[in-house]
């Protein structure tokens, strides 16, 4: 009889796995809630990722950008915080394994644990040209780039000097066509103002393309607008070239090695392993095919956001591997668990409303492309700051944020031009959860 009590009085446990923008999101919608929720994460930190090229071009700190999860979610009582990291889902048992051994056990289970940088069976590559999905990539970049700057200001070998202000950004997507613009503007910029040594012409920024044109995703006159303003401020632009190695000294295309000093991998992405764990196929890029309400096919207990999940618009498409698809679809999910697990309710089918796709070029230059209409140049730029000061986690670092962008577009400056004389090496990962300046 008491045990029959205590099945009747259990409040429902609702597990995240990921802190990104979508399992954040979902378990704010939970938040102060007679659900217990527990967010597992392998950082303890939440990360703004959209804004990571400007760490890696020196423009923010990492701390500008993140911020611990359990700050975050500290004010709802029943939400919990677990830094670790999923290995396995005992479907049957309903519990999620961790690295550690630890098994947490769940009523409903939501994956929302993002992506990773596709090498296309090249993994080693990775060592030479990060990604930017973390602030350790982030940090190696800077490091690199920054780097090289100073080593160049001392070499009297003319070629050496060439190499060491080469920076090859393979992938003409949205982080490629950012970093590329962020480190034409900051190298010209610091050469001019702050080396003795250099000359502008010696930079070289190259944006290497396996495909026919920049910026794939949007409409072909904002692609052009890119291409037309990156040359502008300097970036070789090369379309229909696949890259065919990736080694120390730089980039092998057409038979042909582009000796260069900073790398950086933004060439496509794939699914966490979330499929595996549910021994499931996987689908396009490795994502969950999920149905109209968000639940993994065939699996109504168990639900996959952003880019885990791989789920259709109204038009039939899937949805883009975008931060307000998965915010969207977080609050959502969050919003619609609370109504079905205390009320019985079903989970109801998601819709997604489109707020425009952006990607930023350089400075007062951005597009943006709502679908019926797009726009392009000053003013998009400023949109696309609104915006992506809106999204950051809280006030203080909306705050601080905006009043960096603006000293920045008044003098120039970066204000995170640090190199760390103790920095670990390219290839040898540094600790999770590490956030300098």
């Amino acid at each position: 009889m008491m045990e029959s009590v205590e099945k009747q009085t259990k409040r429902p446990h609702v597990v995240i796995v990921g802190a990104g923008f979508g399992g954040l999101a979902c378990a704010q919608a939970l938040g102060k809630s007679e659900i217990d929720v527990t967010v597992i994460d392998r950082r303890n930190h939440n990360l703004f990722q959209p804004l990571l090229y400007q760490v890696a071009t020196a423009a923010l700190s990492p701390a500008d950008i993140s911020e611990p999860i359990r700050r975050t979610l500290g004010r709802y009582p029943n939400i919990k915080v677990v830094m670790g990291e999923v290995t396995t889902v005992d479907q049957s048992r309903r519990t999620v394994g961790l690295k550690d051994g630890v098994s947490i056990p769940y009523d409903r289970l939501v994956l929302a644990t993002g992506s990773d940088y596709n090498y296309f069976g090249h993994e080693d590559w990775q060592k030479h040209a990060p990604g930017l999905k973390s602030i350790h990539e982030a940090r190696q970049i800077r490091h690199s780039l920054l780097l090289a700057f100073e080593k160049a200001e001392r070499s009297e070998d003319e070629a050496e000097k060439r190499r060491l202000l080469t920076s090859v950004i393979i992938g003409g997507g949205p982080t490629g066509v950012e970093m590329a613009g962020a480190i034409s503007e900051l190298g010209r910029f610091m050469i001019a103002r702050d080396f003795r040594s250099l000359r502008p012409d010696q930079l070289q920024v190259l944006l290497i393309e396996a495909g026919p044109r920049i910026l794939a995703s949007f409409p072909e006159s904002l692609s052009q607008y890119a291409v037309d303003y990156l040359t502008r401020i300097g970036v070789d632009i090369r379309l229909n070239t696949p890259v065919e190695d990736v080694t120390p000294d730089g980039v092998a295309v057409g038979g042909a090695l582009i000796p260069a000093s900073c790398m950086v991998w933004g060439a496509g992405v794939k699914a966490s392993p979330a499929a595996a764990w549910l021994g499931v196929p996987p689908g396009p890029g490795g994502r969950l095919q999920v149905a109209s309400d968000l639940s993994v096919e065939g699996k109504s207990e168990i639900y996959a956001l952003g880019d885990t999940a791989l789920s259709t618009g109204e038009d039939g498409k899937p949805l883009p591997a975008l931060a307000q698809v998965a915010k969207q679809q977080g609050t959502f999910l969050g919003k619609a668990l609370k109504v079905n697990l205390l009320r019985g309710e079903p989970v109801p089918t998601f819709r997604f409303h489109n707020r425009g796709n952006t990607a930023v070029i350089g400075r007062n230059a951005a597009v943006f492309d709502f679908g019926s209409w797009q726009l392009k140049g000053r003013l998009a730029w400023l949109l696309w700051a609104i915006v992506h000061v809106y999204l950051l986690v809280n006030f203080e670092k909306r705050l601080l944020v905006s009043i960096q962008w603006i000293w920045r577009y008044a003098t120039r400056q970066r204000g995170a031009r640090i190199i760390d004389e103790n920095a670990v090496a390219v290839d040898r990962p540094a600790a999770d959860g590490q956030i300098s300046n």
